[in-house]
């Protein structure tokens, strides 16, 4: 298990948030098809479990010297081995993520906030993305700003990444009735709506998973 201590977050426990995404989103991985199938081509739960699968392993594989390092390396395994929309993305979101962590060996709440507002800045900007889309970007856009809400309250990184995780499945429940105006979802035009996004659904469930492990 990772270490979280103080209110700071090190890199085993940032290890242990990816191992357990990996895990949450395997045992999630149907379901998620599910949801994909219904608005998208099914293969969202499959493409997830496999990419944080194979991020998971990296902890086991390779000796990292830093937080930073270890997530640029988990954003560029999702990237290659995600694949669709969902890759890039999210590969993108740790890439990113990862850049206010340099030279950081224990995370505090100031910095995973930083860190959680580049790495949701790279999705708006590779996606294009806005709330209502039903996207990712709608479990993501509240889950940050309950984050911020919190943070500025001076709440520990624990009740940030609560308040965080519990906007997000909020976001994500908020997508069923929206129609979808990005990606393939959006080619149904109003038959996509009746149905929760999965990427809202996967990035969910990130969250949540990074409430447990890291706070």
């Amino acid at each position: 298990m990772g270490s979280v201590k103080d209110d700071v977050a090190d890199l085993t426990a940032f290890q242990s948030w990816i191992a357990g995404a990996a895990a949450e989103l395997a045992a999630a991985a149907d379901h998620l098809g599910e949801l994909d199938r219904a608005i998208g081509d099914g293969d969202h739960g499959t493409n997830m479990a496999r990419g944080f699968g194979r991020s998971a392993a990296l902890a086991k594989e390779e000796d990292f010297a830093s937080i930073d390092a270890y997530l640029k390396k988990v954003g560029m395994t999702l990237v290659s081995t995600v694949g669709g929309a969902s890759g890039p993305l999210y590969g993108t979101f740790f890439l990113r993520f990862a850049g206010p962590m340099a030279a950081t060996e224990d995370a505090g709440v100031h910095a995973f906030a930083q860190s959680l507002h580049a790495g949701v800045d790279g999705i708006v900007a590779r996606g294009k993305a806005e709330v209502g889309d039903k996207t990712m970007y709608d479990a993501l856009a509240p889950a940050l700003e309950a984050f911020d809400d919190a943070n500025a309250e001076g709440a520990s990184l624990a009740d940030c990444l609560r308040a965080a995780a519990d906007a997000a499945a909020a976001g994500r429940d908020a997508t069923e009735p929206l129609v979808a105006r990005k990606g393939r979802a959006s080619y149904l035009g109003e038959r996509s709506a009746g149905h929760v996004d999965p990427g809202a659904s996967s990035a969910a469930i990130l969250l949540e998973t990074a409430a447990r492990t890291l706070g």
